[in-house]
């Protein structure tokens, strides 16, 4: 049976009419998951509870049992709709207390509905969080407005239910729309932009890329362009490199994840590599307890022992590693004679060794263009591991572990368009001169857009020509971050060109994404406190070189915990919402926040025409240097 938007329906008048046992039967029978008796007494309880609320409301509305929340791969319980305002229902039937992450399920579910879901743009939403048997003096009927229309949770119990439903249509202007107007909404375009971490979880929950993203768009092509690709080279004994490129946030990381995490619950052993730590140290650990999360509930209904943390972390790095740690384990399987590297291709013709011998099939490298030069990569082999001369690039060393494979394998670039290369980083040009200049025999698949991205050079792609084969789905040519305004980056680059009319231009076009200014640190912490609503999170950012910034509690060269930053609650001062400790650039790459404060020092400035931007440093804390060469400041 296909996937549906809810699994069950009705009008309230026909729903008021039918039998639970009747309704019981649909739900199970448009669920995809086996039915326990926990969840089939929740509808009994849900169905019998609202049959006997709704009966005011007999021809102004509609309700939805187990609505999907594709970004977050869970379910509303229910939505009512009573003239065109949408109620969005959490029910904890068997529970004693309101609980604060219930409240935050259900307000995150109304804001997930209002920011991504096309037929609640115009909508108000009204979040319930039922406990039934909760205290009444616990029960909170106050509305409290936001400018989107969302309104905070109300948190009732069974007796003040209906009170919930009648307050809220004499208290929230609206308008009576027509029920058959409810249809329209529910089944309206969703085009979800989930974080990273979100979308990781999602994937990991055994969800597609499809169904946690806006469906059709670039990432559902790319992702299956490389999964037939893979296929294909299992199939026939290929080995292939892939490049997917595409602008800053397309999708990228979503695409290699998706793909690491499909091929390792099919049974194949694909893995996620980047050079990015605090990424990987957020999903690794987000992952993990996720999996811990999930498996409890699943022990306990099987009556067995729920996996440990170091269990559940053992099973997320299988599939996601740092880079480096993926290269130094092959690097065992190099032999070293005298300090110096036998070539690799020498060594593993002459051996049956397969200890060193990658276990996975599929290889997806982030962010490939920040690999290592030869130069670069020698030099760590030299003052780190004591080889000498070492006589590869990264780029070239990597694909050599996929090559030791003796059937098939599949590496996957992930590469970012027109970014800046740092000292000691490749490019994309280090891997198709590797390509050949050993691995003539490799497929090499990529979009023609590389012809033109100014990365490579005409004449770097034609020593490959032959072995190339074109297909334009693996470039993502739409930037997914920022659902309120795609043109934020545009308004950020401008604003550092100085191209003060084009900015401004841009600026009044961003009514829905809030930018504001303040002198006062304390005024920017208030201002976040009250913005950030549910899940959201809110946090303090600043540049590496910000030192002077300490003045105002900020202290730039103090780093805290960034897993802890990014993932505990508002009950953790180590939390990002805490807006105590303060992330620089370096730590906070690839990964997102919802609200932030970004406090800006005097190390990037104006000169003094306000013709273009200085770089200072604090030396010795007493006076600001003047850095000529930007890329200093930057490192």
């Amino acid at each position: 049976m296909a996937a549906t938007r809810y699994y069950y329906s009705d009008a309230i008048s026909k729903f008021l009419t039918k039998s639970v046992n009747e309704i019981v039967g649909e739900l199970a029978l448009a669920s995809q998951h086996d039915i326990n008796d926990e969840t089939s007494h929740s509808w009994v309880d849900e169905i019998t509870i609202l049959q006997e609320v709704l009966v005011p409301y007999s021809e102004r509305g509609s309700v939805y049992f187990e609505y999907n929340i594709p970004r977050m791969g869970r379910r509303a319980d229910v939505i009512v709709i009573i003239d065109g305002i949408v109620f969005v229902l959490e029910f904890k039937t068997a529970e004693q207390k309101f609980r604060r992450d219930a409240v935050i399920q259900v307000w995150d579910y109304a804001l997930d509905l209002k920011n991504f879901q096309e037929g609640s743009f115009n909508r108000i939403l009204v979040p319930i969080l039922i406990v039934s048997k909760e205290k009444d003096s616990y029960c909170n009927l106050e509305f409290k407005y936001f400018e989107d229309n969302v309104y905070e949770p109300l948190m009732v119990n069974l007796n003040f239910l209906s009170n919930a439903f009648s307050k809220a249509l004499d208290v929230i202007p609206h308008s009576q729309q027509p029920v058959a107007d409810d249809n329209t909404w529910a089944k309206s375009g969703y085009e979800p932009t989930p974080t990273i971490i979100e979308a990781a979880i999602a994937l990991y929950e055994e969800n597609t890329v499809e169904e946690i993203t806006k469906h059709g768009g670039d990432i559902d092509n790319a992702s299956m362009e490389l999964t037939n690709i893979i296929e294909h080279c299992h199939k026939n004994n290929r080995k292939a490199i892939c490049f997917i490129t595409g602008v800053p946030g397309a999708g990228k990381t979503l695409i290699g994840l998706n793909t690491a995490i499909d091929q390792f619950n099919r049974g194949e052993k694909a893995i996620y590599l980047s050079g990015n730590f605090p990424l990987v140290e957020v999903l690794q650990e987000a992952l993990a307890r996720d999996y811990v999360r999930r498996d409890k509930i699943k022990a306990k209904r099987e009556g067995r022992k729920a996996c440990t943390k170091s269990e559940a972390k053992s099973k997320v790095k299988a599939f996601i590693q740092m880079i480096h740690h993926y290269r130094n384990l092959y690097l065992e399987g190099t032999k070293v004679e005298d300090g110096k590297i036998i070539p690799i291709s020498d060594y593993f013709q002459s051996h049956t060794d397969k200890a060193y011998i990658p276990a996975e099939h599929v290889a997806i490298f982030d962010e490939a263009q920040r690999a290592w030069t030869r130069e670069e990569l020698r030099r760590f082999m030299r003052e780190k591991k004591g080889i000498k001369d070492f006589p590869y690039s990264e780029p070239e060393y990597l694909i050599s572990c996929m090559d030791r494979q003796q059937d098939w394998g599949v590496v996957v670039c992930l590469v970012g368009n027109g970014q800046s290369i740092n000292k000691g980083e490749a490019g994309l040009a280090e891997w198709i001169e590797s390509v050949y200049r050993n691995y003539r025999d490799w497929d090499v698949y990529m979009s023609e857009y590389l012809l033109h991205s100014g990365d490579v050079t005409m004449e770097q792609l034609e020593i490959i020509r032959p072995q190339i084969k074109s297909r334009d789905s693996l470039h993502l040519k739409m930037s997914m971050r920022s659902f309120r305004s795609e043109k934020v980056s545009i308004f950020v680059n401008q604003l550092l060109a100085l191209q003060k009319e084009e900015a401004t231009s841009t600026l009044r076009e961003l009514d829905n994404y809030p930018i504001v200014m303040t002198r006062s640190l304390d005024t920017a912490k208030q201002w976040l406190r009250v913005h950030t609503r549910g899940s959201e999170r809110m946090g303090l950012l600043a540049s590496s070189k910000a030192e002077r910034l300490k003045a105002i509690s900020i202290n730039v060269r103090y780093q805290p915990d960034f897993v802890h930053w990014f993932l505990e609650d508002d009950s953790d001062i180590r939390s990002s919402n805490a807006l105590e400790d303060t992330l620089t650039e370096f730590k906070v790459q690839g990964l997102e926040i919802d609200w932030a404060c970004v406090a800006w020092d005097a190390d990037l400035r104006l000169n003094k025409s306000h013709t273009g931007w200085q770089h200072y440093q604090l030396r010795s804390g007493t006076k600001w240097q003047n850095i000529n060469k930007p890329t200093r400041w930057l490192n």
